[in-house]
């Protein structure tokens, strides 16, 4: 069964989650960034580790996967990581629906429907 958040709990959260966000971002664009450098250390990685370029290639990595098993621990759902657009499972007059978030808001203001999104969001 999933986790229930109430507006205040998601709203504690936010300052982790958003440091979490901005990190897995970041790390993301590293990669991207150096993509044509590691694309070749893949091949070497079995004989020598890449050195260090492998090596922050695997640290950048890493501190994707730690930030998106926190994330999911906490029963956040990630719903576009490119604008850090996040849903927390919520309970609205006995149903469930999503409180909507997304990276630069300053505290979580609306919700939808499940089987609806961003688009169709509603201020609290």
């Amino acid at each position: 069964m999933p986790r229930h958040f109430t507006v205040s709990e998601a709203n504690a959260l936010l300052p982790t989650l958003k440091q979490l966000l901005e990190a897995m971002l970041a790390a993301r664009q590293r990669i991207i960034d150096q993509r044509k450098t590691w694309e070749p250390l893949i091949e070497k990685a079995g004989g020598n580790g890449g050195g260090p370029r492998g090596k922050r290639l695997y640290l950048d990595s890493e501190q994707i996967r730690r930030a998106l098993e926190q994330i999911n621990e906490w029963g956040i759902l990630i719903k576009d990581l490119d604008t850090g657009l996040v849903d927390f499972p919520h309970l609205r007059e006995g149903r469930e629906v999503y409180l909507c978030w997304r990276l630069g808001e300053a505290e979580v203001a609306y919700w939808h429907e499940v089987d609806s999104g961003f688009s169709s969001r509603q201020p609290l």
